[in-house]
């Protein structure tokens, strides 16, 4: 009981993955909208408190709850605000410790250029947006409440279970190199041990990429996974005929190319990354 206590928002699958690594250090407070996920939270040594982050009425019980926060709730599916956060940001403790988990969607299009933490955001669609907002609003509680925050912006979430097996199985095309794009990426296992790291270690309104030291395109990595699971290779088009086979929003992600600097993580937070490349993991599958 004299642990210090935890509050972490948002406990899907890197939530879960981050319970059996704090547990020992916190008594720590599960959120979930979902009460038939108490019994699961429990087991892995957390207390579930079922709140709902759409509605302020239920946020009550969280004010003065925990002076270290993770907050990995994902902002609302529309608009460019982040209500979730605001209203989050309304019952949270001054003083505190947070390690919000946004996303390097905050960039925009980048031109497949290398860059670290200096970049300024530049978002090009309403996710990025609410993102960005999100961002701000904590920066703004931080200062106010004179709370430790620290972002970390985080790429595509891979693991084991967290592959685009359907997407190849069903043929899905992609981009012919020409038009193709560098994206990012980080192991569910690593993002939670990096947050773990960010939540003793991380500078006061500080961003980090969270991001491991891959570098390739977006094709690339859909043909390391095929060829790890002996599938067909996705076949490639043209960025116009592409478009006109998959969906808008699959499209938003394969219109934005960038390369992030991941040396912050290793250099201020001491992270050494278990699978520093996809291709370390699928090797080890």
């Amino acid at each position: 009981m004299k642990r210090p206590r935890l509050l972490i928002l948002g406990c899907g699958d890197v939530g879960m993955r981050l319970l059996p690594l704090l547990r020992k250090r916190f008594r720590i407070f599960a959120v979930t909208s979902q009460p038939s996920r108490c019994a699961e939270l429990r087991a892995l040594g957390a207390v579930p408190l079922v709140a709902d982050l759409d509605q302020p009425a239920t946020l009550r019980r969280l004010a003065g709850l925990a002076s270290y926060v993770v907050h990995l709730a994902p902002p609302p599916a529309e608009g460019v605000l982040d209500s979730r956060t605001r209203f989050l940001t309304a019952v949270l403790p001054g003083h505190a410790r947070m390690v919000y988990v946004s996303t390097t969607g905050v960039y925009g299009d980048c031109g497949g250029a290398l860059f670290d933490e200096s970049r300024p955001v530049a978002p090009r669609n309403a996710r990025a947006l609410r993102r960005v907002d999100a961002e701000r609003v904590l920066r703004g509680w931080a200062r106010r409440a004179g709370a430790q925050l620290s972002i970390l912006r985080v790429p595509g979430i891979y693991a084991g279970d967290r592959l685009p097996l359907k997407r190849l199985q069903a043929g899905t095309p992609a981009l012919i190199e020409a038009d193709d794009v560098y994206t990012n990426h980080i192991h569910a296992d690593d993002l939670a041990a990096i947050i773990v790291k960010a939540l003793f270690r991380g500078g006061h309104n500080r961003v980090y990429h969270a991001v491991d030291d891959s570098d390739m395109k977006m094709a690339a990595y859909f043909d390391a996974v095929a060829d790890a699971f002996q599938l067909s290779r996705p076949p490639r088009l043209p960025r116009a005929e592409l478009q006109q086979v998959v969906t808008p929003a699959l499209l938003s992600f394969m219109s934005e190319s960038r390369r992030l600097g991941n040396g912050r993580i290793k250099r201020e937070l001491g992270v050494r990354l278990r699978y520093a490349t996809v291709a370390q993991m699928l090797a080890r599958r």
